[in-house]
């Protein structure tokens, strides 16, 4: 069996589906005008009708609202589960999920102390006068955080999360592929679903429409739903007077997945892409992959790691606070996946309706890691290419001698092959000895036929030259005139010049491969040092 080796050839030939998906979004869950200690004062005084505003106020507030979640859970006979420490929550909801046969409802209710911003009063005296006087200031605690993990017949298994002490910041978390696959159910489209992906579809085109109307609308009305169903901090007359929860993307997941038709061709193919990609996470790298200017002054560590879960290795590249990850899922597809942490890496808001945007940069990324990998995973099929021309070959019980790189006669062969691509009637064993003999520095007459017949026919074998039909005359083959030009001029601009400079004993001007390998040699020479 062939592998492929190339993303070009993977991506064109190997892909059974393609599907572009919001994956997992983490919203923030806040009244905003009580995210100061301004506004607080101002719903305690002005909205609630009090003198002044204080912690003590707050209390009464927490115990209605903890006493609404334990009635909420004995009325629907909903458990109240404490998580406990380094436990994964995700495992407990799956466990619960398992057990769940209705539509829609709420699984179970899960109870953890997390650190959360807070507001509270604190006792400040009065320089001149001495009087002590309470003043709201915002700092953080431990306090008591409600999950309520819940399924949702539009968006699957998804929660909701509130603190217990005021202003009762929340946190809300869905899937994209667990919407994607329940509008697939309702809509009776057959698929086979992977984990947190499809792996077949009966109707592509309709699954990606589906994936695509996935906006902030919705996801705002899911939240404005739950907040009717579920034990709410703010009372009805709180709501009613503008103080009502707003949304704000926390973490966005935007992702790619690519369904190989041959697991072993995808494993084999992705193991090949990180060791060629392990630079992505150069400036140079991520200002292709994510479209942005990086600087000096850009902050972030531009890193490539490549980290292993059990046996899957996944390759990351950061860019600030966000990143771009791909691994092999399941040995069947690839998943390119583009993780926003904060809007503000791309100058875009962190409000939910800015969710538009902030999709188009995140898929935007996924497509141009893979344009970059097609032009960079191509490595294996180049070492074959060179050492196809390179080395002696026997082709239909012929023998071929090698084309070096850097032989003078190899070098003129290439020179003149560029200039034969021109011609429409291709090219004689005269011609080019005629073109080859001023390369060499030789009259004509000193190149034999003989010896152009024995170069025209390295030429053919390799692939470089094709003999026209009924003639002897050759056409130089597009392979071959792209090696020629490739060869030739690397050779010319890059080989020769570089070592011009290297092997100079006093350059005529400052250069800067000259400084950079002077570099190189002081620090090994320092290493050499320290070692000894």
């Amino acid at each position: 069996m062939t592998l492929p080796r190339s993303v070009a050839e993977v991506i064109d030939e190997h892909v059974t589906l393609e599907l572009q998906c919001i994956d997992r979004m983490y919203c923030n869950l806040y009244v905003p005008v009580l995210q100061s200690e301004q506004g607080v004062a101002w719903f305690f005084r002005h909205h609630r009708g009090y003198d002044f505003a204080s912690s003590a106020l707050m209390a009464p507030m927490t115990r209605r609202f903890v006493g609404a979640i334990e009635a909420f859970a004995e009325r629907e006979g909903i458990e109240i589960v404490s998580f406990r420490r380094h436990e994964r929550k995700e495992d407990v909801a799956k466990r619960y999920l398992k057990m769940f046969s209705a539509e829609e409802g709420v699984l179970f209710i899960g109870k953890a102390q997390e650190k959360a911003t807070v507001i509270r009063t604190e006792r400040r005296r009065n320089p001149r006068t001495g009087a002590s006087y309470a003043w709201l200031v915002k700092t953080s605690a431990m306090v008591n955080q409600f999950y309520f993990y819940c399924v949702d017949r539009d968006f699957g298994p998804f929660f909701i999360k509130f603190g217990s002490y005021f202003p009762y910041n929340g946190k809300l978390c869905l899937n994209g592929h667990e919407y994607l696959k329940r509008q697939l159910d309702r809509r009776g489209i057959r698929f086979e679903p992977l984990d947190n992906g499809i792996a077949r579809c009966a109707d592509p085109q309709q699954m990606q429409k589906i994936a695509d109307e996935l906006d902030a609308k919705k996801i705002d009305a899911l939240a404005r739903k739950w907040f009717r169903r579920l034990p709410h901090p703010f009372p009805a007359k709180d709501r009613a007077a503008g103080f009502r929860y707003d949304i704000s993307i926390l973490q966005a997941e935007f992702s790619l997945t690519q369904v190989f038709d041959r697991p072993l061709a995808g494993r084999f193919f992705f193991e090949q892409v990180i060791r060629d990609n392990i630079d992505a996470g150069r400036p140079d790298q991520v200002q292709l992959i994510f479209d942005r200017r990086v600087s000096r002054s850009t902050p972030g560590l531009f890193r490539t790691r490549v980290l292993t879960d059990g046996v899957v290795p996944s390759l990351h590249a950061d860019y600030k606070h966000s990143r771009i990850k791909q691994y092999h899922k399941e040995g069947r597809a690839l998943r390119t996946e583009t993780i926003i942490n904060d809007t503000r890496d791309f100058e875009i808001g962190r409000r939910l309706e800015n969710l538009s945007a902030l999709r188009k940069v995140g898929f935007s990324a996924n497509r141009r890691l893979l344009g970059v990998q097609r032009i960079s995973h191509d490595c294996a099929l180049g070492e074959d290419a060179f050492h196809e021309i390179h080395s002696p070959l026997q082709r239909d019980g012929q023998r071929a001698a090698a084309l070096r790189f850097g032989d003078p006669r190899v070098l003129a062969l290439l020179n003149a092959l560029v200039l034969f691509r021109l011609l429409p009637r291709g090219f004689s064993n005269r011609d080019l000895r005629e073109h080859v003999a001023p390369l060499l520095g030789l009259p004509v007459e000193r190149i034999t036929q003989g010896k152009m017949t024995y170069d025209l026919r390295r030429l053919r074998l390799h692939g470089l030259v094709k003999r026209i039909p009924r003639s002897h005359r050759y056409r130089v083959t597009d392979f071959g005139f792209r090696v020629a030009l490739f060869l030739t001029r690397g050779y010319t601009r890059l080989i020769r010049h570089g070592l011009a400079v290297l092997a100079s004993p006093e350059p005529p001007r400052p250069a800067p491969l000259r400084q950079a390998i002077l570099k190189l040699e002081l620090a090994v020479d320092q290493l050499w040092r320290d070692a000894a």
